[in-house]
């Protein structure tokens, strides 16, 4: 794959107006992956819509990343296996990126926007976690508190599909959309600032609780999920099901990690980086497969 994106993207370089996109020499540190990503994958992004070539975009995206995240890997060691962890969820998050990407071409128009922001939330964390497994090689130990920097970009966007999948099938009211996102807000700041010492531990605890509550009383039983109940078809139910309890259940293990490990110190840091870095694959990666599922199935039904 990375040899046909750069076959593409050479192509592309011959075009007047692609000439101010040029890729960026491949580096082992990851605030390199960030800046190819900003110089290379986005103005490909852009250039790729003008131009109607969806195909492309996974194409590129691996040609901007992968080559860093292989030359990042050089200093990885056999028993580290916090560190190994780091490594494979990264690269099945950028993975996770190129399939969502690719798989927009074979959907209709009022679900590309949710296989998108799905691709996203997984190419944010994949430069996120290429970071902390720099950190962790480097110092024995990533703070919880870098993670809320991925946080607070994908758990938003996350919840934010939700309303994304009620709009697709017409469900959906303003109301649901800033319901959400006001009560990930309430706990994911909530949780930063008890996290960092500017406000009580337990204060930050219980404030995110209860947006986390909030959060769940929305899915569950305020008007988002009466619409999912009463208006989606047979494949949307079945994700949207899903996808709340991954919320419910997957979303437990930050909590019980902010306990044990921040609140009571009965976790070691690579037992708390280990298990957080497990629970990411639910809750990122499969929670963008089931928008794929229903994606993909009421495509399906819309063109007979």
């Amino acid at each position: 794959m990375i040899i046909q994106s750069n076959f593409f993207v050479t192509n592309f370089e011959k075009r007047d107006s692609f000439k101010r996109v040029v890729l960026a020499k491949p580096t082992a540190t990851s605030e390199t992956i960030m800046e190819n990503l900003v110089k290379n994958f986005i103005p490909l992004l852009k250039w790729n819509r003008q131009h109607n070539l969806h195909f492309k975009i996974p194409l590129v995206a691996a040609a901007t990343v992968f080559p860093n995240a292989a030359n990042a890997a050089a200093n990885l060691q056999p028993n580290d296996f916090v560190g190994i962890s780091f490594w494979l969820i990264s690269m099945a998050l950028m993975a996770s990126t190129v399939f969502f990407l690719w798989e927009t071409q074979g959907v209709t128009a009022k679900w590309k926007t949710s296989l998108t922001v799905s691709a996203l939330v997984t190419l944010i964390a994949a430069v996120h976690y290429f970071y902390m497994r720099d950190v962790w090689v480097a110092t024995g130990e990533t703070p919880t508190v870098y993670r809320y920097i991925d946080w607070l970009l994908t758990v938003p966007l996350l919840m934010i599909e939700f309303y994304l999948i009620l709009r697709a099938i017409g469900a959906a009211s303003a109301g649901i959309f800033w319901r959400l996102l006001v009560g990930t807000l309430v706990m994911l700041i909530a949780g930063f600032l008890g996290e960092v010492g500017h406000i009580s531990v337990t204060v930050g605890f219980v404030i995110g609780m209860l947006g986390w509550f909030y959060i769940l009383y929305e899915i569950f039983l305020g008007e988002a999920g009466k619409a999912a109940k009463h208006q989606a078809s047979d494949s949307v139910k079945f994700a949207y099901n899903l996808m709340r309890w991954i919320v419910t259940v997957g979303w437990a293990i930050y909590p019980l990690g902010y306990v044990l490990g921040y609140m009571m110190g009965a976790v070691d840091d690579a037992s708390l980086n280990l298990v957080y870095n497990l629970a990411d694959v639910v809750n990122k990666i499969a929670f963008g497969l089931l928008i794929w599922y229903a994606a993909t199935s009421e495509s399906q039904d819309a063109k007979g």
